[in-house]
């Protein structure tokens, strides 16, 4: 069923102004003023109001172990809450076990990832280095699409 929001102010990244959003199924159809709302549609007066594209979390850890614990929340959990406040997409953390292929890493996050309820992509952890982890950064990023990588670097403690 198409929904039009009307008279609302729409806030993009380079502007905003008042007008009318159409939405037909999970597609924003036409932005304009004074739209037609199609037959059957619901119409929600947004006068008054933002009407906002979703919100994304750039940094998120869901279902990561981590120093003998995990994370309280799943990606099916954290993802439904993260709709609850009007995010629409994630950017976990992949975060490969010590010496752990980040090819492997990746399909590991992928699996838990499959219970997500908003978009979603990834940040890769780089927690070791090698000529193997140097040659799978190409793959991640020209086969999965990962162009995001965090090095955590440190000194021994003396």
């Amino acid at each position: 069923m198409p929904i039009l929001i009307r008279g609302g102010t729409v806030v993009n990244h380079d502007h905003s102004r008042r007008a009318d959003v159409l939405v037909e199924g999970a597609t924003i159809a036409a932005i304009g003023a004074k739209l037609d709302a199609p037959a059957g549609a619901e119409v929600i007066d947004a006068g008054g109001c933002y009407v906002m594209p979703g919100g994304i979390d750039p940094h998120t850890h869901l279902d990561f172990a981590f120093m003998g614990g995990s994370t309280a929340d799943d990606f099916e959990w954290g993802t439904k809450a993260a709709l609850s406040g009007g995010t629409t997409m994630v950017v976990d953390m992949c975060v490969p076990d010590p010496g752990q292929s980040m090819l492997a890493a990746y399909q590991d996050w992928r699996r838990k990832s499959e219970s997500a309820a908003t978009d979603y992509g990834f940040h890769m952890s780089v927690t070791s280095w090698s000529k193997q982890v140097f040659d799978e950064m190409e793959t991640v990023v020209k086969t999965y699409g990962i162009n995001s990588f965090k090095h955590f670097m440190r000194t021994r403690a003396r």
